[in-house]
């Protein structure tokens, strides 16, 4: 059961995080929603198999959120929006990643 509550926590949170980032004036109210979801998401959906991959991919969304230089595509208008939407994925994905860091930290020292 809780492989399936973590799931969609995972699911439910980017589907916020893309849809929330349609509208970037709406990024303080789904921070902490976002930032809950990841926590769980850390606790209940990643493996000790999957610890290295997760980490790494969560390295990567980090970055990009991180980068945030979208000049390239702002002319368009979609600068304010792609900036939003990882902005969002960031606040998910971070808890996230301190959690599943934290496992594997713990791990470690008891191996």
């Amino acid at each position: 059961m809780d492989k399936k509550i973590g799931h969609y926590s995972f699911i439910v949170g980017v589907i916020i995080a893309i849809v929330a980032g349609l509208f970037p004036e709406a990024i303080g109210q789904t921070a902490l929603l976002l930032l809950v979801l990841g926590l769980i998401v850390g606790f209940l959906n990643v493996t000790t198999k999957e610890t290295t991959s997760f980490l790494i991919a969560a390295i990567a969304l980090l970055v990009s959120g991180a980068a945030s230089n979208f000049g390239v595509i702002a002319w368009i208008g979609m600068g304010t929006i792609v900036d939003a939407i990882l902005i969002n994925i960031t606040n998910f994905v971070a808890p996230a990643a301190v959690v599943v860091a934290l496992k594997a930290v713990f791990s470690l020292a008891e191996g």
